[in-house]
């Protein structure tokens, strides 16, 4: 692979954390800075861990609320819809069965 020379301009603080970081893992800033942008590039578009424990606690909240009604009482109401938007609309309201 190619090297290409790029220039960044970053804050003090973050050139700090690229000296430790690369002292620590004794290797080139350059390849701190690769692999740092290799890891950056894979997570796009995946959810963060708090994204991903607040999707998961909505879930666990709505979910319980669904209400259970049978098969049958379902389909039967959306097939009267049906009828009634193909006739103009319903007549009566429909009264919820359990």
């Amino acid at each position: 692979m190619a090297s290409l020379k790029v220039t960044f301009t970053l804050d003090e603080t973050t050139v700090s954390k690229l000296q430790n970081a690369a002292e620590r893992l004794a290797k080139p800033k350059s390849e701190v800075v690769r692999n740092a942008i290799q890891d950056y590039h894979e997570r796009i578009g995946r959810l963060s861990e708090h994204e991903r424990r607040q999707m998961l606690q909505t879930f666990d909240t709505f979910v319980p609320k669904i209400p259970t009604r049978p098969t049958k009482v379902v389909e039967s109401e959306i097939e009267e819809i049906r009828r009634a938007r193909r006739s103009g609309g319903r007549a009566t309201r429909v009264k919820e069965q359990r």
